[in-house]
């Protein structure tokens, strides 16, 4: 039953999508894992709803029956339920009543109780419209109106997929999915008034294209469309994907196909065009104006057939967790990942049609090298959610862009509860007790040297695991099988990864499963916590895990300090701690080892690093220097995109001389970079920050007198008189303290600093704010490392020095004990 609950019942292999209609077509392609060949299955299932009573059904009187007891559906069933549907279907009409509609009660005490079922869900829904709205005297459109505490539906593929117990890629490695590429060349960004002249492709045998518009006029761009659909369906992808696919590639052209009349055939089956579907993260054109596009950003477009994969998604769950990346665009990424090669072409976004009037090769090469980038971060990254959609009830596209614990963890939870003919609960809300924050301590700030990392994998998770604390009501027990089997299971999946060669179709998914299951355990006690926000959330069980995890917490940090380490950090992730000089490696690892064995039996506390040096700051906020590579920083005191470039610049310079004990070559970074200030040697682009404008142009008109803010005056000063909120730019504070827009923002991708994109930097930055931000903003951050009289040493204005400056020779960093943690004195 827990494998069940976890996996689905339904050893259907090799499914790559599934389409369903609410009149209860089902459409499922399968790809033979042996052969690759494809397939389609055409078959019926009975759309359902979740009621919790069936007053609203009353009214249908002998046409409400209860559910015969069957066998659970098979394919072979669901093939016989169609050709009886179709034998039955013309009786019905030609009797002139409704569709059977059949219920089944579900056990237990949950106020979801009737699970109900018809051949056409169009027509159920009516028929609960229809009740519901005799019920309370008005007309009713949609079934959300009745309210979640009355009942519960889910889209179609996914009523499908929790009754027909299937998942997604049984049997299927990742790289058996045929995947192509696509990247839209545009004139401009607003499809109203702009055109795409160019698509990149490239096909699922990692070949690449690029198709041209023949001619500048409508006509072009109506032929260059049609070319790319031709293009789609030759090589029959599995997968469409891009980096930024939804915020822009696809709304684009939908947009464009539109106003050209052109059909867009991008799926497999059923008429043109795309459909929609809402989603937390879509759509983002509109930044010139047109308010009511606001409403595209929270959809995205869907197809029958084909599974739509945006690696931003990725590359966004990737870096909520590890924090490492310098931005989230294609270029950035795929340079921190070494994907781009050293001849890789650079043009900057806005720049591109310009360039291409004046060098069409320069950017064929960039658009080759888009689509090759974007393939290699979709592979890299995007291997955990493939793996979640063997495990959840939904759609590969939908799982790539869903949250753990709505997401992922309630689809697993339904389909149980529904599996094991329960009731479900209902969302409730908090009865007023707070979810008490997670433990975290600072025991010391400052420099200190010999680190080392101790990592508490998945503490919280292994809490609910060892003292068997769950949700009261979930009565099944289900979130803790979840769990348990995810954390068992995940380290199989990890052993079998490091038993394949490194590189191997089979190691990257083992990973791939690994990182998946990473991220459904992780998300249990968030699910847990978040009163209101899940189905089964307990905030009084979620304190409870809390209260296990700081016991556990104090404990490790003591005994880590009776074995005469300098505490510096520790977190429900892991303690850093520095070490005396004459530890070696091995001491290292041994004192990790002896208090391993202290902590209750499924917390596992492993050794996660060494580290030649690291400042701590703040909670959550250091840069670590490792005995090799390159400095690793951690927080938004020392990585945010908000940050202007030229001050994360001048930090990581800092911080590597201060890392070393170098205090005076923190000074010598402080100066140059004053100096290229004060002579203009800093670009435009690098003192400008990147903004997102939460207020729309109407919004921010309303409170204008109150209060001018820098970004939205940037906005208007370029000319400009609308906006949509949720629109980045990217402003600066230009001489006389005026507020600028950078005449080159690109909104998901960080311009590339070359030759294009310097050609309009006017330079007319406020020298003197942008040096005060650089000591007071930037520098600052360091301070706690330094004496007072070395930090105002290191960082006194160059062009006022005083015949009595302290020299930095002999300067070095310090570090400043908060806590003890054996005394538990501050």
């Amino acid at each position: 039953m827990e494998e069940e609950w976890l996996w689905g019942w339904d050893p259907t292999p090799g499914i790559v999508s599934v389409w369903a209609e609410p009149d209860g077509r089902a459409f499922v392609w399968r790809r033979l894992p042996e052969s690759g060949e494809l397939v389609r299955d055409d078959l019926r299932f009975r759309p359902w709803i979740l009621l919790a009573s069936l007053e609203d059904l009353a009214h249908l009187g002998p046409r409400l029956a209860p559910e015969r007891p069957e066998r659970p559906e098979t394919p072979e069933r669901l093939a016989k339920h169609e050709a009886s549907d179709e034998r039955r279907a013309p009786d019905a009409r030609r009797m002139g009543t409704s569709p059977l509609v059949t219920y089944q009660e579900l056990d237990g005490p949950g106020t979801l109780r009737y699970i109900v079922r018809a051949d056409d869900g169009r027509a159920l829904a009516r028929a609960v419209l229809h009740g519901a709205g005799r019920r309370v005297g008005r007309a009713l459109e949609h079934l959300r109106e009745l309210g979640p505490d009355r009942v519960f539906v889910l889209p179609p593929e996914e009523q499908y997929l929790m009754a027909s117990g299937r998942t997604y890629f049984r049997d299927l490695a990742f790289d058996q999915l045929r995947r192509m590429q696509f990247d839209l060349e545009t004139t401009g960004l607003d499809p109203d008034r702009d055109r795409i002249f160019l698509i990149a492709l490239r096909d699922p045998e990692g070949r690449t294209e690029v198709l041209q518009a023949h001619d500048e006029g409508a006509s072009g761009e109506a032929d260059l469309v049609r070319r790319f659909m031709a293009f789609v369906h030759a090589c029959d992808p599995d997968v469409i994907e891009n980096h930024n696919l939804h915020g822009f590639d696809l709304p684009f052209l939908a947009a464009r196909a539109q106003a050209l009349e052109v059909p867009l055939t991008l799926g497999r089956g059923g008429g043109p065009g795309l459909r929609k579907r809402p989603a937390a993260r879509g759509a983002s054109l509109g930044r010139g104006g047109a308010e009511g596009r606001d409403a595209l950003r929270r959809m995205r477009y869907t197809v029958p057939g084909r599974e739509m994969i945006d690696s931003m998604d990725a590359v966004r769950r990737h870096d909520f967790s590890a924090r490492d990346l310098p931005g989230h665009g294609l270029k950035a990424v795929a340079r921190h990942f070494g994907l781009a090669g050293p001849s890789r072409e650079h043009i900057s976004g806005a720049h591109v049609y310009e360039v291409f009037r004046r060098d069409p090769e320069r950017v064929l090469r960039y658009a080759r090298d888009d689509v090759t980038e974007a393939a290699g971060v979709a592979r890299l990254l995007g291997g955990a959610a493939f793996a979640l959609a063997r495990m959840a009830p939904r759609r590969y596209e939908r799982l790539a862009d869903a949250g753990p614990a709505t997401g992922v963890l309630d689809p697993l939870l339904v389909r149980a509860y529904l599996r094991a003919g329960a009731a479900l609960p209902v969302h409730q809300s908090s009865d007023g007790t707070p979810h008490q924050g997670a433990a975290l301590h600072l025991f010391a700030t400052g420099v200190a040297r010999r680190i080392v990392k101790a990592d508490v994998a998945s503490l919280y998770p292994s809490l609910m695991r060892q003292y068997a604390i769950g949700p009261e009501r979930d009565r099944l027990g289900v979130l803790l099988a979840l769990v348990d089997r995810l954390v068992e299971q995940r380290l199989g999946a990890k052993a079998k990864a490091r038993a394949c060669p490194p590189g191997s179709a089979e190691r990257y998914t083992h990973e791939a499963l690994s990182a998946a299951m990473k991220i459904v355990v992780n998300s249990a006690y968030g699910y847990l916590g978040a009163a209101s926000l899940t189905r089964f959330a307990d905030v009084h069980a979620a304190n409870e895990v809390t209260r296990r995890g700081r016991e556990v917490l104090d404990l490790l940090c003591r005994e880590l300090a009776a074995r005469g380490v300098t505490l510096l950090e520790a977190d429900t992730d892991g303690v850093y701690f520095a070490v005396p000089e004459s530890f070696t490696e091995t001491d290292e690892r041994r004192i990790v080892a002896e208090v391993a064995t202290l902590l209750p039996s499924k917390v596992h506390l492993e050794f996660d690093g060494r580290y030649a040096a690291m400042l701590s700051h703040e909670p959550k906020n250091y840069a670590l220097q490792p005995y090799d590579g390159a400095l690793v920083l951690r927080g938004v005191a020392f990585r945010s995109s908000r940050a202007e470039p030229f001050g994360e610049d001048f930090l990581r310079r800092a911080l590597r001389a201060l890392l070393a004990g170098h205090v005076a070559g923190v000074r010598e970074a402080y100066v140059a970079t004053v100096g290229a200030l004060r002579r203009r040697g800093i670009s435009t682009y690098d003192v400008a920050a990147r903004v997102r404008l939460t207020k729309s142009s109407a919004q921010y008109a309303s409170t204008r007198l109150q209060r001018r803010e820098l970004s939205y005056e940037a906005v208007l000063s370029s000319g400009r008189t609308a906006w949509t909120s949720g629109e980045h730019v990217r402003v600066y504070r230009a001489t006389g303290g005026r507020a600028a827009l950078l005449p080159d923002p690109d909104a998901e991708e960080n311009p590339e600093r070359d030759g294009a994109s310097r050609i309009d930097d006017p330079r007319d930055y406020d020298v003197d704010y942008y040096v005060r931000l650089l000591r007071d903003t930037f520098a600052a951050r360091l301070s706690r490392a330094l004496s007072p009289e070395d930090f105002a040493a290191a960082f006194a204005d160059p062009e006022q020095l005083s015949l009595f400056d302290a020299s930095l020779t002999h300067a070095r960093p310090v570090l400043n004990v908060l806590r003890d943690p054996l005394s538990n004195r501050t």
